[in-house]
């Protein structure tokens, strides 16, 4: 309880004048007490990292229960506003599904932005807080861009992408509700119509079709899953073995002068540079979108690529 109040009255003023409402404030920092907890303006995210352990079903639920009163005790919220999640390590056989109806919605502030959440129907919430410097960088380049986001999730690089003037954003996402969710946050913010696309497209479908048609873009975030075998999907993705023919993808409809920012959350993740070198110039910038709240912890690599 003490580390949760400390944590929180540390990153509370840091949060206050950056604009933020999102930010964790325990990300397992005791091996005994494996969670991750996040606060969503005044609402608990937690999420217990399951492994093994002596106790029975019941005894866990009890356990659990515990850890998330005396979570939401320390800062004085009361249980309602503690929504507990539990995820295990994700065989490459399985894919991540709904966990509950509840939709448990509320919409966010992010750097003068706003984003809708949902805490209580999926393992995520629709927000990854760790990418929330990355979104801002995707902001402050994309000025006159024609934005690319592909495995754009929920659309929020394309928020920040709008906002920052982009001349077009197109959002890319195999999933109808997360595509439908994008165009709900870009409409949150202002951004309506031709200019702000969203689509529910198999990502390598659509870089085979845009390069056929000749498209272009000047600014391309690609942040696909580590791992993805989707039934709509004509393929399996492994981000380690796939990235390199991913980002010969992205580079073949990439503008002249353009960006691609390259990011995964595969731990193990090992960049193919001697596979992409002639072709491209690579630029990890990992370090400079690590934000405040996860200092301790490195749950992305991000990287800069470019035409040689």
């Amino acid at each position: 309880m003490n580390r949760i109040k400390k944590r929180h009255a540390h990153l509370r003023k840091w949060a206050k004048r950056s604009g933020v409402q999102c930010f964790r404030i325990y990300d397992r920092d005791i091996p005994e007490l494996p969670f991750t907890v996040d606060l969503y303006d005044k609402y608990l995210h937690i999420t217990e990292i399951l492994r093994f352990n002596e106790m029975d079903d019941d005894e866990h639920d009890r356990w659990t229960n515990l850890m998330a009163y005396t979570a939401g005790r320390a800062l004085g919220l009361p249980i309602e506003y503690i929504f507990v999640k539990y995820r295990r390590r994700q065989k490459k056989s399985e894919q991540y599904e709904r966990i509950s109806q509840e939709g448990t919605i509320h919409v966010v502030q992010e750097g003068g932005l706003q984003f809708e959440v949902n805490l209580s129907d999926y393992l995520d919430t629709g927000l990854f807080l760790d990418h929330r410097v990355t979104r801002q960088m995707v902001g402050d380049i994309a000025l006159h861009a024609r934005m690319l986001n592909l495995f754009s999730y929920t659309g929020s690089f394309s928020v920040y992408a709008a906002a920052g003037g982009a001349q077009s954003t197109l959002s890319i996402d195999l999933s109808n509700t997360y595509t439908a969710w994008a165009q709900r946050n870009l409409e949150q913010n202002g951004f309506f119509g031709e200019t702000h696309q969203c689509v529910a497209m198999d990502v390598f479908q659509f870089l085979h079709k845009a390069q056929k048609d000749g498209r272009q873009f000047d600014l391309i975030v690609l942040d696909p899953p580590t791992f993805s075998n989707s039934k709509k999907m004509d393929r399996v993705l492994d981000i380690q073995r796939d990235h390199p023919e991913l980002i010969r993808k992205a580079l073949a409809i990439l503008a002249k002068n353009g960006i691609i920012l390259f990011s995964n959350n595969f731990k193990k993740f090992k960049l193919a540079e001697k596979d992409l070198a002639s072709s491209c110039t690579i630029k990890e910038i990992t370090n400079q979108t690590i934000p405040e709240d996860f200092q301790k912890k490195r749950p992305h690599r991000s990287y800069i690529i470019q035409h040689r």
